[in-house]
């Protein structure tokens, strides 16, 4: 979207200042752990960009709380599982002997948007080791959540979003839906129904590029759009999800636990995917 279309498309101008009371009034408070995907183009033309909306976003949570977004680099990746696009098999040698190792300074994120691009690089924010599933934190637990983050099971037990789990966090979905969800993922993985592959990835090693192996799950997001549903109309998780606007984007915030129980509990109920 052009900033002419985006200027077209928005009846009032969004500013820090608005949102900031939008996102007061969805239930975001000081002190939270809140995980947060976006979409700026469904937000509506806003006055500072990127940096408004991570602004906006830190003075809610204030230092006292902590905040997450994807940092992703899909693309630090074995490029035989290339698919969206694939690339020619003539060109997978060079790509093996050439690719730039993963490095949480210099690696772009990969299809996360301009405020998770902006953030990562934003003053105190601190990313996370995993060359295809990094995240980036700000705020009080930022060492807690992005330390330690292993090679194996990137999204699962020891991952940053295990982390937020184990804080009570919470989830906003700004302008972006359940498909979005990358927590549903650890849901997935509780509920011991995916089967086990193997990745591969440039990083450095003592200093020199290494391609190393490492063990991941067949994860499987087009379900999420079904299990959120699912969630929104279950009328025990009422408490639990809270539905609004910042800006012109429909939003929706939620308990990180919530879902991610509900994710596994919902999975539970259908075939097993054994791993191999």
């Amino acid at each position: 979207m052009t900033e002419w279309d985006a200027i077209r498309r928005t009846k009032t101008a969004v500013t820090r200042s608005t949102m900031v009371r939008d996102l007061r009034q969805l239930g975001l408070k000081e002190g939270m752990t809140v995980i947060v995907h976006t979409s700026m183009s469904r937000i509506g033309w806003i006055c500072g960009g990127p940096v408004a909306v991570i602004e906006a976003l830190q003075e809610v949570l204030t230092p006292a709380g902590t905040l997450i977004m994807p940092a992703h680099s899909a693309d630090v990746s074995d490029p035989i599982d290339w698919e969206n696009p694939p690339v020619p098999k003539k060109w997978m040698q060079a790509i093996y002997q050439e690719m730039p190792p993963f490095d949480p300074e210099r690696t772009p994120t990969l299809g996360m948007g301009r405020v998770a691009e902006t953030f990562r690089k934003f003053p105190g924010v601190r990313r996370s080791s995993h060359p295809i599933y990094s995240f980036a934190a700000w705020g009080a637990a930022c060492d807690q959540i992005v330390d330690g983050h292993v090679l194996d099971d990137g999204l699962g037990q020891d991952s940053p979003l295990a982390k937020i789990y184990q804080l009570n966090g919470w989830v906003l979905l700004l302008g972006v839906s359940y498909g979005n969800n990358t927590s549903m993922h650890l849901g997935e993985c509780c509920s011991k129904k995916l089967k086990m592959i193997t990745r591969q990835s440039p990083i450095l090693l003592n200093g020199q590029r290494r391609w190393v192996s490492y063990r991941d799950w067949d994860y499987h997001e087009e379900r999420f759009s079904q299990i959120g549903h699912a969630f929104e109309t279950d009328p025990r998780e009422t408490k639990n999800l809270q539905i609004g606007k910042i800006g012109q984007a429909d939003s929706l915030f939620m308990s990180q636990r919530a879902i991610v129980d509900f994710t596994a509990n919902f999975l539970k109920q259908g075939p097993v995917h054994r791993s191999k």
